[in-house]
């Protein structure tokens, strides 16, 4: 017996048991139970939880299993690229979403578009992962309610083995709803801080939650410039923190995604505390720039400490940042990266100043000689010029195995006229399997792009208003749109369906029965698309 027919069955047992009868049909409200498989955040994240961790077993039994995300900055296009993902795939499997600080911060605050520093409302990242989740479960909704109807179709037309065919589907639906990377920036405060929005955002249905090591009131972006980092006993009481509010929240298997800054960080805040020799702090420490001195040439308000017994000055700005010694970056994240994994991340994210499949591996296998099962999560940034990049790397691939590249200037590889050269070929190749060869190489369990709606809402509406506004007129927007929607089956060219018409008009009959008033009936526009 199906999930359906089993809650026909008990939703017929209340109803019987019912002083009065509800003059319900209990397969209607079976149908709407299904359509509402999760009941709660907690429901969404402990299911993402569980789908997420044999994700992890998988790609630690084979790396050729990596899994993927967009970043998002609202429900409906989160919801747009899980229908495109069944539509496409057939499936959801190891398609995750991703949510971004930086989108957040730059499109959904009230202050207006801001920078990726954290001076958002705190609130909207929850209120984002609810409303991705809302979307996902809408999608999920709309979809059974076309094979419902589907069903009835079959059953009207006394087509017992289509409606077999259809029931099967429904029986074996696989939901929208997949685990969203959501992004804590910094934290946004101390520990409580960020205790407290960690189980907004757990309540909200996030299972995984990816922190950085910056300092909550001096944070930037992980690809711009003037980075502070935090001592490790800063960054793992937030860790900490983390876990216990997915603990108290019994969503025992919550992930949390620690994320360093330190290759392109150059700068501290704090001098690290040293309880003894070669700990955790002295080796923070360790990294700073600093000089030997006398006591006798301390000035007034010098910071120096004691580092093997010789009396050091570490480097300070005027700002009253300390700065770390130079060609330490890549050094600093390895360490990073190995304590905060044995302070209980389960995962880890390393910010590179260039996607090179070479330098990210050369990182993770240092990772990996004190955490041999280390996974990385890579940001496929949008801040890199992807194309310039893998042109420049192609063409000293060429100079090395000594090439002939005398028809290439490196410097100026993004010139169109290089378009359909050799070179960019050989080049494209590489992008095209950055992510297998990184998660091979470099052990990459999660590959995302921060910003791609961004960016792909930019261009279109850019090609749209070129031809609208321009001599096209209405055919900019039939050309350039709405045939093209219809062409590649685009679900939203039926705006009124995507949007729960059809699902009201369902609604209704359960409830008023012949007597609804339903929205898609033969007046409808939608009718024209089929």
């Amino acid at each position: 017996m199906s999930a359906i027919q089993d809650d026909i069955k008990s939703i017929s047992a209340a109803q019987e048991a019912a002083r009065f009868s509800w003059d319900i049909t209990p397969e209607s409200a079976a149908r709407m139970r299904a359509q509402n498989k999760f009941k709660t955040g907690l429901d969404v994240a402990q299911y993402t939880a569980d789908v997420m961790r044999a994700d992890m077993a998988a790609f630690d039994a084979d790396n050729t299993k990596y899994t993927q995300s967009l970043g998002c900055w609202h429900g409906f296009v989160g919801q747009q690229k899980l229908i495109s993902i069944k539509k496409h795939f057939g499936t959801t499997d190891r398609k995750y979403l991703y949510l971004s600080g930086w989108m957040v911060a730059a499109l959904r605050s009230e202050f207006g578009p801001l920078p990726d520093q954290s001076m958002h409302e705190k609130t909207t990242v929850a209120s984002l992962v609810k409303e991705l989740y809302t979307f996902l479960r809408q999608a999920d909704a709309r979809e059974l309610g076309g094979l419902f109807r589907d069903l009835d179709a079959a059953r009207e037309a006394g087509d017992t083995a289509k409606a077999a065919s259809v029931q099967d589907a429904i029986d074996n639906h696989q939901t929208h709803v997949v685990p969203i990377i959501a992004d804590i920036d910094a934290g946004f405060g101390n520990a409580e801080a960020t205790y407290l929005m960690a189980k907004q955002m757990i309540e909200a249905g996030a299972c995984c939650l990816q922190i950085e090591n910056q300092v909550a009131d001096e944070k930037q972006c992980g690809h711009q410039d003037g980075k502070v980092t935090v001592p490790h006993a800063d960054f793992h009481a937030k860790i900490r923190a983390l876990r216990y509010a997915f603990l108290e929240l019994g969503i025992d298997n919550g992930l949390i995604c620690a994320r360093t800054d330190s290759e392109g960080a150059g700068l501290t805040k704090e001098i690290a505390v040293v309880k003894e020799p070669g700990d955790q702090g002295d080796r923070y420490n360790s990294y700073l720039d600093v000089e030997e001195i006398d006591v006798a040439d301390m000035a007034e308000g010098d910071v120096c400490f004691n580092r093997n017994g010789k009396l050091v000055r570490p480097k300070r700005l005027p700002s009253g940042l300390y700065e770390f010694r130079k060609g330490t970056g890549e050094e600093r994240c390895v360490f990073d990266s190995v304590e905060a994994l044995k302070a209980g991340a389960d995962l880890i994210w390393i910010e590179t100043a260039t996607p090179s499949v070479k330098d990210i591996a050369d990182m993770m296998n240092e990772v990996r000689k004190e955490v041999p099962d280390a996974k990385l999560v890579y940001n496929n940034s949008p801040s890199f010029n992807w194309t310039l990049n893998f042109r420049q790397q192609t063409f000293d691939s060429m100079v090395e195995a000594g090439e002939d590249v005398s028809a290439y200037e490196r410097t100026d590889l993004m010139n169109a006229k290089y378009d359909e050269s050799e070179l960019s070929a050989a080049a494209d190749a590489r992008i095209r399997t950055f992510q297998a060869d990184t998660a091979r190489e470099a052990n990459i369990f999660h590959h995302l792009i921060t910003l791609p709606t961004y960016h792909t809402t930019a261009l279109s509406v850019d090609n749209l208003a070129k031809e609208y506004f321009g001599d096209a007129g209405m055919l900019g927007y039939v050309a350039g749109v709405q045939r093209k929607e219809i062409r590649q089956t685009i679900a939203c060219v039926k705006h009124q369906n995507m949007s729960g018409s059809d699902m009201g008009d369902d609604h209704k009959e359960y409830f008023a029965g012949e007597n609804a008033l339903k929205a898609g009936g033969a007046k409808n526009t939608s009718n024209q698309f089929g």
